[in-house]
């Protein structure tokens, strides 16, 4: 885990130039009411950036006030998640880094000189890590995000940091040889994230403070977030590293069936072997669950081969 230094938080915005294009992604829905100000926020910024602000089918005006405040606008005819959202604008930005925002106001403008310096300094990513007080208003939330965090962390073997985070810039090109992976609702961060940890690609963190939604309704609800927190779990344990979750299950299995053996020999029918039918069951359930882990690790091991990039040959 690599977390860059930022004096963002304690000195005023200044527009920079960077040795890159760069396009600026906000996927958008029923935001009418709030896209004007995030765009003009971060047009203060980078007054060079293309601003992408993707509709992913409102029923009010966001398209249009998008339009209106200087963005080229995409509208989705149905819609199709926050993530589809994303994956239309890495898609059809033109910059040579993306650079991803929310259309909610909960992401400061302030930290873009962080994360894009973070680029130009040599990483294929940089995540905007909120602090520990920000990752969400229920203490719910965040305890659910520490979980994700400690669970990738064991995953892909590096410590990562606010894996729920959408405030994040990538190398175009980096990003697209994952995009078919990043999932059309809400967990697009989590998957990215992993996906270049994965592959070997450099992460960076820079620390930012989350801002409270500025107006309009989250689509965010308790059961849902639930549900849609399992799910992401399942995905991201088959994805990334399925042996380092089957084979402790596995050996858990195998350590049942002995006691299971032992209980057996010693005390419901001393001395006389006999192998019950839970032990037999415990054992080859947990050489099933092994061998499973180990074809599921060999196709994530796959899916994650680098191609060689240009620069990387010379």
């Amino acid at each position: 885990m690599q977390q860059i230094d930022t004096t963002a938080q304690t000195e005023p915005v200044v527009v920079q130039t960077y040795p890159f294009t760069v396009s600026v992604v906000i996927p958008a829905y029923n935001e009418a009411h709030g896209i004007a100000q995030v765009i003009e926020r971060v047009r203060a910024v980078l007054p060079e950036a293309e601003i992408v602000v993707v509709d992913d089918c409102s029923q009010d005006d966001t398209a249009t006030v998008a339009h209106t405040a200087g963005a080229r606008v995409i509208r989705h005819p149905v819609n199709r998640g926050n993530g589809a959202a994303v994956k239309t604008g890495i898609r059809r930005a033109r910059g040579e880094v993306v650079l991803l925002m929310d259309a909610d106001g909960q992401m400061d403008p302030r930290y873009i000189p962080d994360l894009l310096g973070g680029i130009a300094a040599g990483y294929d990513m940089v995540v905007g890590a909120r602090t520990r007080e920000t990752q969400g208003d229920s203490i719910f939330r965040r305890w659910g995000n520490r979980a994700l965090d400690a669970l990738g962390s064991y995953l892909v073997e590096t410590e990562v940091r606010d894996l729920t985070s959408g405030y994040r810039a990538m190398r175009r090109d980096v990003i697209m040889e994952f995009i078919n992976l990043l999932p059309n609702r809400y967990s697009y961060p989590t998957t990215s994230t992993l996906a270049l940890l994965k592959a070997g690609y450099h992460v960076g963190y820079v620390p930012v403070t989350g801002q409270r939604r500025q107006g309009g309704r989250s689509g965010q609800k308790l059961l849902r977030n639930g549900i849609r927190f399992g799910l992401i779990i399942l995905r991201i344990v088959s994805l990334f590293a399925p042996l380092r979750v089957y084979f402790p299950v596995a050996l858990s299995m195998q350590g049942l069936a002995l006691l299971s053996f032992l209980i057996s020999f010693f005390i419901t029918d001393p001395f006389r072997f006999h192998i019950p039918n839970s032990a037999m069951g415990l054992f080859v359930g947990s050489i099933i669950v092994f061998m499973f882990g180990l074809n599921a690790e060999q196709v994530a091991a796959l899916r994650f081969q680098r191609p060689l990039r240009s620069n990387e040959e010379e």
